[in-house]
């Protein structure tokens, strides 16, 4: 799925009260940004935005950050929200590498919902499962860590387990079809998600938790 240049994008991030400017400030402060102590999920490539709005309005007592680095996608989002009022929501167009720098144990759960999948090795470093990544989040997230995921991607899921098997996570829940599982698992369709269940593919997914 290809998403289109959005003309004025920029203008519209810099125009739009979603989006924190600035997220380096609040580090060690979001709470004021929220104004609430509220728990903190963290969705990195929120795409046009559709899963973090619906969660964001389900879910009123929990506060909601997209990162996306694309600007086109960033304003879709904030378009796609329109003249909702989403006090638990918020924005930043920033790359993920960064993310050290804005959070500090702030963290409590972080999305990752079908994100680029880097299949080719040379590329594996670049995918949000990495090791690398992985080191990252733990700088932010606060004491205990969950990550939950949603792929189409057979490699990306399998690199993925192993990552965070090695980081000593534990898997509360796995599914390697996640429309038809039984179990009925809390779920929240993405964009890609809406397309890819009307071509039956099979959606795999991980709720994944380390407790110290």
């Amino acid at each position: 799925m290809r998403y289109n240049v959005v003309k004025g994008a920029n203008k519209t991030i810099e125009d739009s009260p979603y989006v924190i400017q600035n997220p380096e400030k609040y580090k060690k402060n979001w709470s004021s940004v929220f104004k609430n102590n509220n728990p903190i999920c963290l969705e990195l490539g929120m795409g046009r935005g559709h899963f973090l709005i619906e969660m964001a309005k389900l879910n009123p007592h929990q506060n909601f950050i997209g990162l996306e680095i694309d600007p086109s996608q960033t304003a879709t989002a904030i378009k796609n929200i329109g003249l909702q009022k989403l006090p638990n929501l918020k924005i930043l167009c920033q790359d993920a590498n960064n993310l050290a720098n804005y959070f500090s144990k702030e963290i409590d759960t972080i999305y990752l919902t079908f994100s680029e999948p880097w299949p080719k090795k040379q590329d594996e470093k670049k995918r949000f499962t990495s090791l690398n990544y992985l080191k990252i989040y733990d700088r932010i997230f606060k004491k205990n860590k969950h990550i939950i995921l949603k792929t189409d991607n057979k490699i990306l899921f399998a690199s993925s387990l192993e990552n965070l098997s090695e980081f000593w996570y534990t898997f509360d829940k796995v599914s390697l079809d996640l429309h038809h599982d039984e179990r009925n698992i809390y779920n929240v369709m993405t964009d890609f998600e809406m397309q890819y269940y009307k071509e039956h593919r099979p959606i795999y997914y991980v709720d994944a938790k380390y407790k110290d």
